[in-house]
């Protein structure tokens, strides 16, 4: 994937002058045309070169809103704004509040947080998550199993799966389909100050109905609705790879409304283990 290389040193010359750049110079160093440049990056990132610097910019400008003492214009300059209104207008359309709010508030938001790709990333994007959602509407969905909680950096749910499969044949009125539901309670995911936040995951395992259902398990109504659905491949430790992708490049760039309702993963005969390279499990994103 000699590709794969070239889009390396696109992202790495992009990372080195942020603040100062445009598409045909990143084609130069790569020796790609403008053209091909273009086409590879949208293919393999899901996202144009240009989009790419400009969530990069602006995820870069909101880690010195929060990290630094630095004034908001010259964060701005220093991030390809020409001026701070400009780029107040632009942190608005991704961050939904102005520069000032965000620092205001110290919270380190996980929507729009555009990373920079390293190489692992850049090779989970080619084979390991759907770049392109299936849009779909599902019926209320019924769900048993067990509560816990979790942050980023002390992710839990492993063994919160442990603890439900020893559960699960204490569970009535399974479905023959036996899907099971990985379920986030948290809302909107927000990284505080330290890196941190703390969210609620029920795990469990798709049933007709509630009757007879007792402590310690919990019951769950998906809502029926619309959702953009993604498929994971490969291991569950690179399940964040693919929620950054989801939330720092699909959500802010897609047309489609995000709704308040959960998102979830779906586990089916597709799933082979957690480190099993060629498991796959589904991701349902709620749209309004």
């Amino acid at each position: 994937m000699d590709y794969l290389k070239s889009l390396d040193k696109a992202i790495t010359y992009i990372e080195e002058n942020l603040g100062d750049i445009n598409v045909k110079e990143v084609a130069q160093v790569t020796g790609y045309s403008y053209y091909h440049l273009t086409r590879l990056f949208t293919t393999v990132i899901g996202e144009s070169v240009g989009s790419y610097i400009k969530k990069r910019r602006l995820a870069d400008a909101a880690q010195k809103l929060l990290y630094s003492d630095k004034r908001i214009i010259d964060i701005a300059i220093e991030n390809g704004f020409e001026s701070s209104e400009a780029f107040s207008r632009a942190f608005k359309s991704t961050y939904k509040i102005s520069p000032s709010t965000y620092r205001k508030n110290r919270l380190d938001v996980i929507v729009g947080a555009k990373r920079p790709l390293k190489n692992e990333i850049l090779r989970h994007l080619t084979g390991n998550i759907t770049l392109k959602p299936e849009i779909v509407e599902t019926k209320e969905i019924k769900v048993a199993g067990i509560r816990g909680n979790t942050t980023l950096n002390d992710n839990v749910i492993p063994k919160l799966w442990e603890q439900f499969w020893q559960i699960r044949k204490s569970i009535p009125n399974i479905l023959p389909t036996s899907r099971a539901f990985g379920i986030c309670e948290s809302g909107q995911t927000i990284f505080t100050m330290d890196g941190e936040t703390s969210f609620s995951e029920v795990v469990g395992i798709e049933v007709i109905s509630f009757d007879n259902i007792v402590d310690p398990i919990v019951t769950k109504i998906l809502p029926s609705g619309k959702y953009a659905v993604f498929t994971h491949t490969g291991s569950l430790k690179n399940l964040r790879n693919s929620y950054e992708y989801i939330w720092g490049t699909w959500i802010p760039g897609c047309k489609e409304k995000l709704d308040n309702r959960e998102d979830f993963e779906v586990y089916d005969l597709r799933y082979l283990g957690y480190d099993h390279p060629n498991t796959q499990f589904d991701i349902y994103i709620p749209l309004k």
